[in-house]
């Protein structure tokens, strides 16, 4: 699996971190999460642009998203999981 035009896990987990960081950053409101969730949300960031990117055309088949995509992504799946939230 190549993710950040990678597949060394180490560089993943690092460019996950400056992603979901960057990402927290950038929205708005408070995030209720450490370390470990800031690199799972770059991460998860990455694989949601990808993701969509191949939907809509963007991106041909194994063809990483790009780090501003990966954190729209991320930024994406904070609202997301911020507006599952608030329906509780």
């Amino acid at each position: 699996m190549e993710l950040f035009g990678s597949s060394n896990w180490l560089y993943i987990i690092f460019i996950g971190l400056i992603v979901g960081v960057v990402a927290r950053l950038l929205k708005p409101g408070k995030q209720n999460m450490g370390f470990l969730l800031t690199i799972v949300l770059g991460i998860a960031g990455a694989l949601f642009a990808g993701w969509i990117g191949r939907a809509v055309g963007w991106y041909g088949d194994g063809q990483a998203a790009g780090f501003i995509a990966s954190t729209l992504g991320a930024i994406a799946l904070l609202f997301i999981v911020g507006f599952l939230r608030k329906k509780r």
